[in-house]
């Protein structure tokens, strides 16, 4: 047996046992792309296991992450970060191996995988960073940026709609450094695919042009390598790669779904050892195995040496430019809360419009922002004024029209920003989340700092109706672990917020209006703390709290001059991230919220979740318990008890409680 079949069969029994020593994972994928995953590794990938973030490195993502032991192996193999006892403790606390790929938790893991679909739609995200940093920096004999990224899905993968989505989008822009192999095995949990999965695949790519190749027996792999070559050739369409594989490969459970998502069983593993003529001990491998990823490794390494040289060369020829390619890929920001321009709002106007403003601005000191909308940009307001849009004609542009594709849209923003050197951005009508929330939980989970642009917040759609009304979807975000969800009052507050966007370790919601708002003269800065006291009352100690978000910061104002009027003093507190102002000491929410102050009146056009621990036990809510309705927006506000009278008469129905 020669080594390039010895190590696919190492990669097989690293596998099995894995998945046996747990007692749990997914055997079926691993044993039968096994060679899928050697091919990419031996023979095409550009990567470095010593530096496993360097910047022209090759991309691999494992859409289908339940295989998560295929890729584990493939590391443990050549080279990175991953030792013998990882593998040993598969899907055990505290190791670098856990039941599916997490991206910052193991060396080599290019982004979080398991929800189906979502890794093919990040790697296209990954290939658009590339396509967007090679016309922005290449120069003729200076390819710094020429990487390609490739992704292994299954069947499951493109049966979620989100595929369709983003496969759609990547061919519409003529990704050529895409490759997408599928393993293509007719098997799901249920059984075969046949019961639900019909269409002609490569029909469905053709049609969204991609190039598609076809593996008749992904064991091959001499024919594996002339597709890949094929694919690569081909520089105006991305490429599918079709692999007929066997599921379990090699074991007695070959071609059944009962190998898909349990170990084989003890019995069942001697069986495919013996079948593949495998006789080293558990998690051990032959030298020749050692040897040979080792060599690949180390070329390697004398690949990214060799870049280093020809950026050394680029950096003498083009100075400024390679000055640029490095604050990009540093990710370095000016100091934002310094720019007084961002927080100049002379009149009312949609917080979806002072963010605009702010965006434009922003756009002229971060020139590597990039993102855009699902086809909403001229309602969102997210498209960058002085920039040129993204298409396979200019790539150089950074204005994306993603079409009505939210799901990917959210998912391609992820890989965008998990490839390094682009700040990410995505926009559309807060409702719309609901398309959105696995890719922006992904967002969260992997501690990416995308900004969701969401407009269009409350009963403030006005004749739209319930169905484009959001009512829960700020309790929904604000669930996520790690997600901020900014709704600001005015305009100097949205200039907070995407300061915050922009310095944070996670992602952030910017929840706007489409309808205008005064600006504050005490607002700005402050509102980085999520909550703070917007209008004071004139005692210590005020006699009742007004404490609102986004558009019911207005009504509240106005409410607290005509308590005044009333002989109640009032206290206007402004929450626009909930997130922020649980972070803060507690001495410092204590001191915006006087734990002694009893009457409250919690205020926002949401659900009412958010709001029971401000309220607490004398305090009143004004929220949303209904779907909305269709009528001008100033009517609803009305009808749902948004106004100054009903915050004036839940304040006294407080004050009487204490």
């Amino acid at each position: 047996m020669n080594v390039r079949q010895l190590t696919v069969n190492a990669i097989r029994a690293l596998s099995a046992d894995a998945i046996q020593k747990a007692n749990s994972g997914h055997p079926g994928l691993p044993l039968g792309s096994a060679p899928i995953g050697y091919t990419i590794f031996a023979d095409f990938l550009k990567f470095n296991p010593k530096d496993p973030k360097w910047d022209d490195r090759d991309r691999f993502v494992l859409s289908a992450g339940h295989g998560s032991m295929l890729l584990y192996s493939l590391l443990y193999l050549f080279g990175y970060d991953l030792s013998k006892e990882d593998l040993i403790n598969f899907r055990q606390l505290g190791y670098k191996t856990p039941g599916h790929p997490e991206y910052g938790h193991t060396p080599g893991v290019e982004t979080t995988t398991g929800p189906l679909g979502q890794g093919i739609a990040n790697a296209v995200g990954m290939a658009l960073a590339e396509a967007h940093l090679a016309a922005t920096f290449n120069r003729e004999g200076f390819p710094i940026v020429d990487h390609y990224t490739y992704a292994l899905c299954g069947d499951g993968c493109l049966e979620e709609g989100i595929s369709y989505e983003a496969c759609s989008f990547a061919g519409a822009n003529k990704l050529g450094k895409l490759i997408l192999f599928y393993d293509d095995n007719d098997i799901t949990i249920e059984g075969d695919t046949d019961i639900t999965f019909r269409e002609d695949v490569a029909m469905r790519f053709k049609a969204q042009g991609w190039q598609v190749l076809h593996v008749e027996d992904a064991n091959d792999l001499d024919q594996l390598r002339r597709c890949v070559r094929k694919a690569k050739a081909e520089t105006e369409k991305p490429s599918l790669i079709i692999c007929k594989s066997i599921i379990g490969y090699g074991s007695p459970l070959a071609g059944s779904e009962a190998c898909h998502g349990a170990p084989l069983g003890e019995e069942n593993v001697r069986k495919l050892k013996e079948n593949l003529g495998w006789t080293c001990p558990p998690f051990e491998i032959p030298d020749e195995v050692a040897e040979h990823c080792g060599a690949i490794a180390r070329k390697g390494a004398s690949r990214q040496g060799k870049w280093k040289k020809l950026f050394k060369e680029y950096e003498q020829a083009y100075p400024a430019l390679a000055a640029l390619y490095r604050q990009y890929m540093s990710g370095d920001l000016p100091d934002l809360k310094q720019e007084a321009d961002l927080f100049d709002f002379p009149k009312p106007d949609a917080t979806r419009g002072t963010s605009a403003a702010v965006l434009n601005k922003l756009a002229d000191r971060i020139p590597n922002l990039i993102g855009g909308s699902a086809d909403l940009a001229p309602s969102n307001k997210s498209n960058m004024k002085k920039r040129a849009d993204f298409s396979a004609q200019n790539y150089a542009g950074s204005n994306i029209h993603f079409g009505i594709r939210e799901h990917a849209m959210a998912a391609i923003a992820n890989g965008i920003q998990l490839h390094g050197g682009l700040r990410a951005y995505c926009a559309t009508f807060f409702i719309f989340t609901d398309y959105m929330k696995h890719a922006m939980r992904l967002s969260a989970l992997m501690h990416l700092p995308v900004t969701y642009i969401l407009t269009h917040d409350s009963i403030g759609v006005g004749e739209d109706g319930p169905t484009h009304e959001p009512v829960e979807q700020l309790i929904a975000l604000r669930t996520i672990p790690n997600m901020k969800v900014f709704r600001p009052a005015d305009g100097k507050e949205t200039a907070a917020a995407w300061i915050s966007a922009l310095t944070g370790n996670g992602p952030t919601a910017l929840v706007l209006t489409r309808q205008n708002l005064p600006q504050y003269q005490n607002s700005g800065l402050e509102a980085l703390k999520g909550g703070y006291v917007l209008a004071d009352s004139e005692k210590p100690v005020p006699d009742v709290l007004l404490i609102a978000s986004g558009s019911e910061v207005e009504p509240c104002m106005k409410a607290k001059d005509i308590l005044k009027g009333k002989g109640v003093d009032a206290r206007v507190v402004s929450m626009p991230c909930i997130e922020e102002f649980e972070r803060q000491p507690q001495s410092y929410k204590d001191e915006v919220l006087p734990p002694e102050v009893k009457a409250r009146v919690c205020v926002e056009a949401g659900s009412p979740y958010s709001w029971y621990r401000y309220a607490g036990e004398a305090g009143e809510i004004i929220a949303m318990s209904t779907f909305g309705a269709s009528a001008p927006a100033n009517q609803l506000f009305e009808m749902f008890g948004f106004t100054a009278d009903n915050v004036v008469e839940k304040a006294f129905r407080s004050l009487n409680k204490v």
